[in-house]
């Protein structure tokens, strides 16, 4: 399971790159859950309502880590935008067989430059 949830994983983040809704649907179950600092435990509907957008604005994702264990994982990544913004998060998912069931973000810190930048309040 460790490998299969690492690949959906990294497929997921390939499909974000590619405004891929469609592949992001099939890798997410029907009682999908999402949660992170702006989102309060959306379904899978207000998921795509609420979070989907256009993701041209993101030239880059570097993968730093996935730990699997079991049917959860954490994955922790930096996000280069395509005006030179920068930020890292962590997520941790959890899979129910071979869909993801839930998403928690935590988002991190912004950078530009090498530099972080002030957080919006």
């Amino acid at each position: 399971m460790s490998d299969d949830s690492e690949r959906l994983i990294r497929d997921l983040f390939a499909a974000y790159l590619a405004n891929d809704r469609q592949r992001i649907a099939d890798a997410i179950a029907d009682d999908f859950r999402f949660t992170s600092p702006f989102d309060d435990d959306l379904d899978k509907a207000s998921y795509f309502e609420r979070c989907w957008g256009d993701s041209g604005w993101i030239a880059h994702h570097d993968i730093e880590r996935i730990f699997v264990r079991g049917e959860e994982a954490f994955v922790t990544y930096r996000c280069l935008a395509t005006d030179g913004r920068s930020f890292r998060n962590t997520e941790f998912f959890t899979f129910a067989g071979s869909k993801i069931r839930r998403i928690d973000v935590y988002f991190g810190a912004a950078r530009q430059d090498g530099q972080f930048l002030p957080q919006a309040r």
